[in-house]
C-alpha cells in the first residue's frame, strides 16, 4: 500500500536473478547442513546495534522453522522489544490471502473468472467490461486511489463501502480493461466487497473461516486500531530519530492491505498454499500464471538460479515480504515496523546464508559533517529528465529530502558531498559550486539543478 520513495526509479520485485553463468543449484540438503546461523545472527546483531532495522524474519523448510530472529522494538514508547509473537501489518501481502478467497469462490461456483463486475458496481467506469480475472491480475484499468496526492490526507479516517466505491468510481480508468497492466489497490478493495456479497459474511470472518482457522494461524487476522497490549506492533519512520507513524484506517485498504500476521504464520500459509491444502491445483496454477509480470496475488521472486513466488507489502511504517521456493519447499518471510536500512538487503542476506551465497555483515560508519556546511545543500532541485522536484531541507543538524507528492525521508552523510537514504538505496551526490545534484538509485542516475 505504501508509496515507494522516488517511485520513478523504484523496482517492485525484491531480488534480481544472478547471471546465467552462475553455478548450478546445489542440493538443498547440503546447503541446509552448512547453514551458518551464527553468522546470520551476527548480521542481525549489527543491524540492531546500529538501530537500523526493527522487525522479525523466519525461514521454514518442509513446514518446519529453521531460523527465526526478531530485533528492535514493537512499541518504542513503552520500551517493548520485538519477539517472535509480535504481530505486524503486512500491507499488500493481504492480496495473496484475498486471491485465495477468490479461488475458493471460484471452486464453490459463487464467482467465475470471466464474470464482469457491473452487477456489483454499476457506477464503476467500464464495469461491464471488467472481469474478476482483470481485478486479480491488475488488468482492469481502474485507477489506484493510493497514488492520489490527497490520499495521505484522508487515509486515517474510516470509510464505508459506499464511500470507497464512490471514490474509486470517481477516479475513473487509466486504460481499457485487459489492454494493459498496472498495479492498483482499488482492484482488491473491490474484490473484498465482492467476496462479502457472494459469501454473505464479512471479510474478517472469511479470512478466519477459510484460511486462518484450518491452518492454525493464530496470529493472522484482519487488523483494526493497533493495540500494543495484544502484541501488535506500532510503526515508525526515521527522521533524525524514530517517529511514530499515523495509522491508515483498516476500513480503507481492506483485502488489499489490512491483514496482520507474523513471519512464521506467513511461512505456514505459503507451505499450505503450495502443497494443495488451501486451493485446488488448477486454482494455484491460475494464481501462479504470470502475464506481463503479474500473477493473481503472486509475483515471481527470483534468487540467483532459483525461482520463487511471493508478494511484498508496505503500509504506514510497516514493510513485509513472503516468498516460497517450490523446488526446495522453502518459505521465507520478513515483517518490519521500522527501518533505516534497505529491507531488500535483509532478505538477500537471509537467503544467501541458507543457500551458501556470499553476503556482507554491514558496517555503519558515521561521516562527520559540520552543521554549518549543511545549508549549502538546501533548496529545491529540478530535473530535465523527469517531472519531479526534490526539496532538501535542514532539520536541526540533519538533512531531509522530499520528492513531489511523496513523504519526506532522511539523508545520512557517508562521504564528502554525498548522502544516502539506505532504506531505498537512494544516493544523492551534490556539487555545491554548480548548484547541482545527482540522484542514484538501483543503477539509474538523474541529474538535478537547484531552482
Amino acid at each position: 500500500m505504501k508509496k515507494i520513495v522516488l517511485a520513478v526509479l523504484a523496482l517492485f520485485f525484491l531480488w534480481q536473478a544472478a547471471p546465467a553463468q552462475d553455478a548450478p543449484a546445489q542440493a538443498v540438503s547440503a546447503q541446509a547442513a552448512s547453514f551458518d546461523k551464527a553468522r546470520l545472527d551476527a548480521y542481525f546483531d549489527a543491524l540492531e546495534d546500529a538501530d537500523r532495522f526493527w522487525g522479525s524474519v523466519a525461514l521454514s523448510r518442509n513446514g518446519e522453522v529453521i531460523y527465526r530472529r526478531s530485533v528492535g522494538y514493537s512499541d518504542y514508547e513503552n520500551g517493548k522489544k520485538a519477539s517472535e509473537s509480535s504481530e505486524y501489518r503486512i500491507g499488500s501481502i493481504s492480496k495473496t490471502f484475498t486471491s485465495v478467497l477468490v479461488m475458493k469462490a471460484f471452486e464453490q461456483g459463487k464467482l467465475a473468472p470471466n464474470q464482469t463486475i457491473d452487477a456489483f458496481f454499476p457506477s464503476v467506469p467500464n464495469a461491464a467490461k471488467i472481469t474478476i480475472r482483470h481485478l486479480l491480475s491488475h488488468r482492469s484499468g481502474i485507477h489506484n486511489f493510493t497514488d492520489d496526492p490527497d490520499y495521505l490526507i484522508w487515509n486515517t479516517e474510516p470509510r464505508t463501502e459506499s464511500q470507497m466505491v464512490a471514490l474509486i468510481a470517481e477516479r475513473g480508468s487509466d486504460f481499457e480493461p485487459g489492454s494493459d497492466v498496472r498495479y492498483s489497490n482499488s482492484n482488491f478493495v473491490l474484490l473484498t466487497f465482492i467476496l462479502e456479497k457472494v459469501f454473505e459474511i464479512p471479510y474478517a470472518e472469511l479470512l478466519r473461516q477459510y484460511i486462518c482457522e484450518p491452518l492454525g494461524l493464530d496470529n493472522t487476522y484482519m487488523g483494526g486500531l493497533i493495540d500494543p497490549g495484544k502484541n501488535e506492533c506500532q510503526s515508525y519512520r526515521y527522521l533524525g530519530g524514530w517517529t511514530l507513524m499515523t495509522q491508515t484506517h483498516s476500513s480503507i485498504p481492506l483485502g488489499a492491505g489490512s491483514v496482520v500476521s507474523t513471519p512464521e504464520d506467513l511461512n505456514a500459509f505459503a507451505h499450505a498454499l503450495f502443497s494443495g491444502r488451501l486451493v485446488k491445483p488448477e486454482s494455484l496454477e491460475m494464481m501462479k500464471t504470470i502475464q506481463d509480470g503479474f500473477g493473481m496475488g503472486l509475483f515471481i521472486t527470483p534468487f540467483y538460479e532459483r525461482q520463487g513466488y511471493g508478494h511484498t507489502g508496505g503500509i504506514d511504517g510497516f514493510g513485509a515480504v513472503f516468498t516460497y521456493f517450490p523446488e526446495d519447499n522453502l518459505a521465507y518471510s520478513l515483517t518490519s515496523n521500522a527501518a533505516n536500512f534497505n529491507k531488500n538487503d535483509v532478505s538477500i542476506a537471509v537467503l544467501s546464508a541458507f543457500y551458501g551465497k556470499s553476503y556482507e555483515i554491514p558496517e555503519f560508519v558515521t561521516y562527520p559533517v559540520d552543521p554549518a556546511d549543511l545549508d549549502q545543500y538546501t533548496g529545491t532541485y529540478s530535473s530535465y529528465d523527469v517531472p519531479l522536484k526534490i526539496t532538501i531541507s535542514r532539520v536541526n543538524n540533519s538533512l531531509i529530502a522530499q520528492a513531489t507528492d511523496q513523504s519526506a525521508f532522511p539523508l545520512e552523510p557517508f562521504d564528502k558531498d554525498k548522502f544516502q537514504y539506505a532504506m531505498e538505496g537512494v544516493v544523492l551526490e551534490f556539487d555545491p559550486s554548480e548548484k547541482a545534484m545527482i540522484l542514484k538509485q538501483r543503477g539509474a542516475e538523474l541529474e538535478f539543478f537547484k531552482d
